[in-house]
């Protein structure tokens, strides 16, 4: 394939125990009705085939190359085919797994950089599992971050979650609440203003973004009484992006910010920590959001939630967050 827009999108399949898999499953047995890109899974093709089984689906789960995936697409769902223990047990993660799991990611990141397949698409995965199997990483984000070095330089990654126009990037995310304001500097609001912008314009084909930035205290910080985040560290980097000729509004209110009418007037909001970002997300739009690594050098969502044990291999997971992951990698690639 040479046309950038026949390539298949590659979906990592995530932890086995959870329901990544049986989405994954749910939306190629439906992949008419949704009209869905054509994509590749990495995987365990035995595995996969067992967990569809459970679910009540006839799907062949047919080992590929990512490359073939269209010529497998119409009648088997394409499986690039990884070695390894998987056991069809739902909500019960299984250590042996865990290096299918890191590896199907790994291999999924390089067959994008490679161009091979044209966008990531990655179901949850379950970081204590992982652990043992000699994952060192915070989370799925920074792994992908460090599978993008190039001359062992990672690139800055950053979170967005993002519904239809809503799009929210927390500054500091999986941080004691206790630590946040130590993390908040010049440096990385205006780092991150620079990602958000460059992405929101190459791959949301936003020409000129405009950006909100939340406070981080009570009405952002009401003038110092409040607290002095604002006056000392943010409101200083703001002046300097807009001195560059960037469109930042802020510091803002948090407690305002996201009623409708005010985020609507921006394509971004920066917020200062997670979640001040995601609590007005999940509220509107709690199974369908998706999760977006802005700042990689390639394509990739992932549903907004986690691999939900409780459901796995229950067939009453809702699709939507990955459904609407795999659309916004399309369109995004």
């Amino acid at each position: 394939m040479t046309d950038e827009k026949a390539l298949p999108l590659a979906v990592s399949m995530g932890e086995p125990a959870g329901i990544g898999p049986d989405l994954i499953l749910q939306l190629y047995a439906d992949r008419q009705a949704h009209d869905l890109p054509v994509f590749a899974v990495y995987g365990v093709a035995e595995f996969l085939a067992a967990r569809a089984a459970r679910l009540g689906l006839r799907i062949d789960c047919i080992a590929t190359d990512v490359e073939n995936a269209a010529e497998v697409w119409a009648f088997g769902l394409p499986v690039v085919d990884l070695d390894g223990d998987v056991k069809d047990r739902p909500g019960k993660p299984d250590a042996a797994a865990a290096p299918v799991v890191i590896e199907a990611i790994a291999r999924a990141v390089a067959d994008v950089r490679d161009g091979r397949a044209r966008a990531l698409v990655t179901a949850p995965i379950h970081k204590a599992a992982l652990y043992g199997a000699g994952f060192s990483h915070p989370g799925h984000t920074e792994f992908l971050a460090a599978l993008c070095a190039d001359d062992g330089a990672a690139p800055h990654p950053v979170m967005m979650l993002a519904h239809e126009d809503l799009r929210v990037v927390p500054l500091t995310i999986h941080v004691p609440l206790a630590a946040v304001p130590g993390m908040i500097s010049g440096a990385l609001i205006e780092e991150t203003v620079r990602v958000v912008v460059a992405d929101l314009t190459a791959r949301f084909g936003i020409a000129a973004p405009r950006i909100a930035v939340a406070g981080l205290n009570p009405h952002a910080g009401e003038d110092g009484t409040i607290g002095r985040e604002e006056i000392e560290v943010i409101a200083p980097a703001l002046a300097r992006l807009k001195a560059e000729g960037f469109d930042v509004t802020g510091p803002l209110s948090g407690d305002t910010l996201f009623h409708p009418p005010h985020w609507r007037e921006f394509d971004a909001v920066i917020a200062m920590y997670h979640d001040q970002a995601l609590i007005p997300i999940k509220a509107l739009a709690f199974d369908a959001g998706v999760n977006v690594t802005l700042g990689l050098p390639i394509v990739r969502t992932s549903p907004d939630h986690g691999t939900a044990f409780s459901l796995a291999g229950s067939g009453n997971a809702s699709a939507k967050s990955m459904l609407a992951a795999l659309r916004l990698a399309d369109a995004m690639a």
